[in-house]
């Protein structure tokens, strides 16, 4: 471990001269253990980072160079990835398989990474096999830089929230049900920062204003997330200001973040936070507790209920979250300088969802492929010229109309610069979510029914929030604006992870032929090698 450590020290010095050696560094040494959890009062084994569940929060500021050194004393393989960090042209530690060797156990990875020209609220997850049901997940806050003006004053706190849907059952047991071909049943609950009803609290104190940063983290459930008696003013959203619009509940959809300015301006006692199921037909629901530090009493009367399988009333809400143009976002410039309803798109991809079974088994697809993992990561595949691994070109980029789902290594083509059009087609009677590593796009539209060129005419062209993760709303369709302006290998995913892991997903290789690192960085002198990469080298140290 001391070599590789020793390696790595020369890899964050050439890492410095690339990036510019007056960016920040940020150094964090994390060990994965399993342990005891009982999130929901029963025993589970969990995964621990530094002994924490949810694992530690980062803190850094744009630009910031973020050093992080992973010991795996799990008895399996193990990834971290970082859900909307855009490795700009480093596609190589996004922490999925397609792009990066697990660590073995008993082993350590440096993930080296900056975070670029970016500001706002996301997390970080365990990408391998199942284990997100286990946790090994926490949050991500990139604050602007200090002359960089923000479109609200300080905070007199900023809080992480973390929520997600859960099982009692441990990872491996609900890894095994997906294995064997069926479908998980449904969760037990719902966590808030990897407790269960009343077993967390926020402290406020009367009058002054306080920073949600909200992620869902869970498997597979929308949850609306609501306050007693308090409303919820939105101001960024996966990296974004946003128009700041008041709400009393929001929906967060599965891998999405928020952030919301939450003022104590009631009568001081406690009031229940809570987090309850969207669009299913049992509605699960927890509670935090929202303290008032001068509290004359404890939370009284019933949690306030929510909307519960309206699809209206939320697909109004995702068309009311727009950008605030007049916001600087990473740079001192307003966040609107860049007039993406004025640049032609390259090309339009139509991306349409179906799940089946193949040769027995439960299976996902997206344009009738069910991705299945190759037997090296596609990244070093590509970087080392091994054949064999994948084929660009292996999934279609519009819906072929079969009705059987196939299995492939799933890669799609895209030129490096383009500027694409892509609409995720929902055919299903279920709310799906989608995320794009490596990118922040523009969602231009949403409706119900068949998307057709004829939908182009609803599009916004002029403030459209830009993010990273979206919904698509049943028997409906949603379209972005994607600038591909980094190159690499980059998933895009279901962030329901049973469809995930059972095939809803393949890779966009963003590509140009030029060696320049002003498009891409060289592989990190670190990379662990695997598969047919292994024995390859990397660069001379």
């Amino acid at each position: 471990m001391q070599l590789n450590l020793a390696a790595v020290l020369l890899s964050v010095i050439a890492f410095a001269c690339s990036v510019g050696a007056e960016d920040p560094y940020r150094f964090f040494n994390w060990n994965v253990t399993y342990g005891d959890i009982y999130p929901l009062g029963v025993r589970q084994q969990g995964i621990l980072i530094n002994g924490q569940f949810p694992g530690p929060d980062i803190h850094s500021v744009t630009n910031d160079n973020l050093i992080i050194n992973v010991f795996n004393s799990l008895n399996q393989p193990f990834l971290i990835s970082w859900n909307g960090i855009q490795q700009r042209r480093n596609s190589f530690v996004d922490g999925v398989y397609g792009t990066t060797c697990p660590i073995p156990p008993g082993k350590n990875y440096t993930y080296i990474l900056q975070v670029k020209d970016q500001i706002g609220s996301f997390y970080y997850f365990p990408s391998l096999a199942f284990h997100k049901a286990a946790g090994g997940f926490g949050g991500i806050r990139i604050l602007s830089r200090p002359r960089i003006p923000v479109p609200f004053p300080d905070p007199a706190g900023d809080y992480t929230v973390l929520i997600g849907d859960w099982y009692k059952s441990n990872h491996t047991k609900l890894k095994a049900i997906l294995d064997s071909g069926r479908k998980l049943p449904f969760p037990d609950g719902i966590l808030i920062n990897g407790r269960g009803p009343k077993g967390v609290s926020f402290n406020v104190e009367q009058g002054k204003t306080y920073r949600l940063r909200i992620s869902n983290v869970g498997l597979q459930n929308s949850l609306n997330f609501r306050i007693q008696g308090h409303k919820m003013k939105l101001v960024e959203v996966e990296g974004t200001h946003t128009l700041q619009a008041t709400y009393s509940s929001l929906d967060v959809h599965v891998g999405q973040s928020y952030s919301v300015l939450v003022t104590a301006d009631q009568p001081s006692k406690d009031y229940y936070i809570v987090v309850s199921s969207r669009f299913t037909s049992k509605i699960l629901t927890t509670t935090g507790i929202l303290k008032y530090s001068n509290s004359a009493g404890p939370v009284s009367g019933p949690p306030p209920g929510g909307p519960t399988t309206q699809i209206d009333w939320s697909l109004n809400q995702a068309r009311s979250i727009r950008t605030n143009l007049t916001a600087s976002g990473p740079r001192p410039n307003p966040q609107g300088s860049y007039h993406y309803g004025m640049v032609k798109t390259s090309r339009t991809i139509r991306l349409s969802s179906s799940a089946g079974q193949v040769g027995g088994k439960q299976r996902y697809g997206i344009n009738s492929v069910s991705f299945v993992p190759a037997d090296t990561p596609l990244k070093l595949a590509d970087y080392f010229n091994i054949g064999g691994v994948f084929r660009v070109g292996s999934i279609s980029p519009n819906p072929t109309g079969r009705r059987s789902l196939y299995l492939d290594t799933s890669v799609m083509g895209a030129d490096f610069r383009a500027f694409v059009e892509i609409v995720f087609e929902n055919p299903e009677n279920i709310v799906q979510s989608y995320h794009l590593d490596g990118y922040s796009f523009f969602v231009v539209g949403m409706d119900g029914g068949q998307w057709s060129s004829g939908s182009r005419n609803s599009y916004n062209l002029h403030d459209a929030i830009a993010r990273c993760t979206i919904q698509v709303y049943p028997k409906s369709w949603t379209a972005i604006y994607v600038p591909l302006d980094n190159v690499g290998m980059w998933n895009l995913r279901s962030e329901f992870w049973a469809r995930q892991y059972l095939g809803q997903q393949f890779y966009l290789r963003v590509y140009t032929n030029s060696n320049s690192i002003r498009d891409e960085y060289p592989i990190p002198k670190n990379a662990r090698l695997c598969g047919r990469a292994a024995g390859r080298h990397t660069r001379p140290l």
